[in-house]
């Protein structure tokens, strides 16, 4: 014998129903972590959004109050880099998709 389901219960399911997407991010936002992932994934993107030769003269990258902290080995790409900080900034936040970086300090 086989088990159908009523048309009524079919319905009520998928009306309960939401994109995984959706539930990712309302879970994120639940638990605060949303911003932390953002941050996570600018310092992974990192070679990709300032190229290889920045990322070969990074040594260290880390986020502390929304501010991120690179260290070079490199003093003429730090000064460079120190003369276009809102550039980067501005970077950096295209990738991310929205404000996450709103301070960079080079050391």
């Amino acid at each position: 014998m086989r088990y159908y389901k009523k048309k009524e219960a079919i319905d009520k399911r998928k009306s309960d129903m939401q994109p995984i997407g959706e539930s990712i991010k309302a879970l994120l936002q639940a638990y605060r972590l949303d911003g932390k992932l953002n941050e996570v994934n600018l310092v992974q993107r990192w070679e990709e959004i300032m190229g290889k030769p920045i990322a070969l003269k990074t040594q260290e990258l880390y986020f502390r109050d929304s501010k991120l902290f690179v260290r070079l080995t490199s003093a003429p790409l730090k000064h460079e880099l120190n003369m276009s900080k809102s550039k980067v900034v501005e970077l950096l936040n295209r990738a991310a998709g929205h404000e996450v970086v709103k301070e960079v300090v080079f050391l």
